[in-house]
């Protein structure tokens, strides 16, 4: 009742000039990208665990990634929010870095929990004697929205310096990030090497990122015609570069395609991009009036209250739900991406949904609870370099670390050690 009563007087308070799109726009992303992995994942247990993606097994599916595939809007929210919060933290004095130790604060200190839980879990299940192949591989699926945050605090991380680039280029600088995706895909196009174009991995999220920018100084939406331009053509553009084009329809990682759009990302993910973002600003008024009415707008402060803590542990939930479902036999397994597995998803959500609000109810005060404040006018610089270097590099390698036996901790030791340490370092660093 407490944290009821605490939502409804945030929502009684929000301001009037708050862009409140925005909000419901992050809120909806993540409940979309959690939705579709829980959608994409199959299961099949005879004494022992099987699974992957449906989409690997039932190609129509891909076609459904244009749907789920969301996360182009949390990074366009998030330079909408980092802008306008980086304005407002300047105007009262503060320094670039303690921003970005601020901003970065409320998707460490989560995750930090996670990381832990899943260490200690896994510690806990070695000494009970369970398969270290198998603890390995579970706590890699619960890991997996790591690789979403590695790009996401990076992009935040370099939010000053890349506010002052839009501050003096404007849209010229999305629009040049986007080139420069495109030079990595025709390197890997002509070369077959997928390294060619790592670099998209940060370009692509810092031009939509950039978008964000450009939607909250009113560059976006000073034209009303912008959004229907940015919709139509995003879609047209997305329609020729994978239809008629050499880009796989599928904008998640799918086996047996050659390029993905995801890994590292594409000009067939930027393209989606923009019709993402055109139909939100298209929008953008008639979600405006709706979300003055109390009750949804209590709603979407709810979930953004606790989005971070939701999408860190709706892998965790998954993996809850296969083990309560699938060696009992509750859950048939008729095959993956037939109308049987399709009608036999609806109680598999719904169960899903009830394991993630615990996780929630557990967890999900680390997030909203406030940690150390920097001074907003001093620059600890160095500790914050450190500590943000360490927490990306652990991160990074837990990641891409993959299934499979790593140890008592289940991650990659190394991994671990470098994270715990970047985010100690950061909590000193807000503390002084």
């Amino acid at each position: 009742m407490r944290a009821l009563r605490r939502i409804s007087k945030l929502a009684e308070e929000t301001p009037a000039h708050r862009d409140r799109q925005a909000d419901l726009l992050r809120a909806v992303a993540i409940v979309t990208v959690i939705t579709g992995h829980w959608l994409a994942v199959y299961v099949t247990y005879d004494g022992g665990f099987r699974g992957g993606s449906v989409l690997d097994v039932a190609p129509w599916t891909r076609w459904l990634t244009w749907l789920f595939q969301v996360m182009p809007i949390f990074f366009l929210v998030g330079g909408f929010a980092g802008a306008a919060s980086l304005d407002a933290h300047r105007g009262r004095g503060g320094t670039a870095v303690s921003w970005v130790l601020g901003r970065t604060d409320r998707l460490v200190r989560p995750t930090t929990c996670l990381l832990a839980v899943l260490a200690a879990g896994a510690v806990t299940a070695r000494a009970a004697g369970v398969d270290p192949g198998l603890i390995g591989t579970a706590v890699w699926l619960a890991a997996i929205p790591l690789w979403f945050l590695v790009a996401y605090l990076a992009v935040v991380s370099l939010t000053p310096f890349m506010y002052g680039l839009h501050r003096r280029y404007g849209l010229y600088v999305p629009l040049l990030l986007t080139v420069l995706v495109g030079v990595g895909d025709a390197a890997r196009l002509s070369t077959g090497v997928s390294q060619a174009g790592y670099a998209s991995y940060l370009l692509a999220w810092l031009a939509v990122y950039q978008l964000g920018f450009s939607w909250q100084d009113g560059r976006l939406t000073a034209w009303r015609g912008t959004g229907p331009a940015l919709a139509l053509g995003g879609f047209a553009a997305l329609v020729a570069l994978t239809v008629a084009g050499p880009y796989p329809i599928s904008m998640v990682a799918a086996a047996g395609e050659e390029m993905q759009n995801t890994a590292p990302p594409t000009l067939a993910l930027m393209a989606l991009a923009a019709a993402q973002t055109g139909l939100a600003l298209w929008v953008r008024e008639p979600a405006n009036r709706w979300l003055r009415r109390s009750g949804p707008w209590t709603v979407v402060v709810a979930v953004n209250s606790v989005i971070m803590t939701a999408f860190l542990w709706h892998m965790t939930a998954a993996l809850l739900g296969v083990l309560a479902l699938y060696p009992t036999g509750v859950l048939p397994e008729p095959p993956p991406g037939s109308p049987a597995w399709l009608a036999w998803r609806v109680p598999w959500l719904l169960v899903l949904a009830l394991f993630l609000a615990a996780l929630v109810a557990v967890f999900g005060p680390v997030e909203q609870r406030a940690g150390p404040r920097p001074d907003p006018r001093r620059s600890p610089v160095v500790p914050a370099c450190a500590g943000m270097a360490g927490v990306l590099a652990g991160l990074l390698a837990a990641a891409v670390g993959g299934p499979g036996d790593h140890g008592l901790t289940g991650l990659p030791v190394p991994a671990l050690a470098a994270y715990f340490a970047g985010a100690a370092i950061l909590r000193y660093a807000r503390s002084h």
